[in-house]
């Protein structure tokens, strides 16, 4: 996996989405909605909760908002319910993209998802069209930019905890798990004090396609569209970007 990181591409992407605070916040609140109404509003009991309450603080998300997220879920506050979908498709030169959404107007998300492809050299696909280029896998970053958490140090941790792989990129640790011991690790990691920069279940790409300087370009273009698009929750894709 070294060489296509994606703690690399998140921050790569991390000062254009800062100008973005409304939306994100909009997205973790319905992150937060989800894992509340399928596993409770107890932090302490639904790890799935605890996690999206972290990211969510993580980005200076208020208390309140969270507070009210988390009521809406559990029935004692009215509010909008939200269905959750997937669509698969293609990207410029063919760079598979998976495109995961919350919602609640599935047609109009629909129209827009679609046309976000069609305008940027895309396609949308059949469900399965692109899923099986893709592992579902826990990811854990630690951050490491002063050096002080040395790689054996951080490796046995890992293992130690049942992680499967770790992979070092510059100023920080990737932590790989399979997603039932993906808990166990970030809470054996926590335990041992380690701050995580970022843990989340996510797909990883099998193999990743390098393109040509204005098929990249589009690509990028419709990624941007996407996240611009505040029903768009997850963006996968295997494009490996160039520096």
């Amino acid at each position: 996996m070294a060489g296509h990181s994606k703690w690399k591409n998140i921050q790569r992407r991390k000062n254009a989405q800062d100008a973005k605070k409304g939306k994100i916040f909009m997205r973790h609140a319905k992150d937060i909605y989800m894992a509340a109404k399928a596993g409770g509003g107890d932090p302490s009991t639904n790890a799935t909760l605890r996690l999206t309450i972290d990211k969510a603080k993580a980005d200076n998300m208020p208390n309140d908002n969270i507070d009210r997220a988390i009521k809406k879920a559990t029935g004692s506050l009215d509010g909008a319910n939200y269905e959750e979908f997937t669509y698969e498709g293609y990207g410029p030169g063919g760079v598979a993209v998976i495109v995961n959404i919350l919602t609640d107007n599935k047609n109009r998300t629909a129209a827009e998802v679609r046309h976000a492809f069609k305008k940027n050299g895309g396609n949308l696909g059949e469900n399965g069209s692109v899923s099986f280029m893709f592992d579902r896998k826990g990811y854990i970053v630690i951050e490491n930019e002063d050096g002080s958490i040395s790689e054996d140090e951080i490796t046995l941790e890992a293992i130690e905890a049942g992680a499967d792989d770790i992979v070092v990129e510059e100023g920080a640790y990737e932590i790989y798990t399979s997603p039932e011991n993906f808990t166990a690790v970030c809470e054996h990691l926590r335990k041992n004090d380690y701050e995580l920069a970022d843990a989340e279940i996510t797909l990883i790409p099998q193999t990743y396609s390098k393109l040509a300087a204005d098929d990249e370009q589009k690509m990028l273009n419709l990624i941007d569209v996407l996240e611009d698009n505040e029903d768009v929750q997850d963006i996968y894709h295997n494009l490996e970007e160039s520096e």
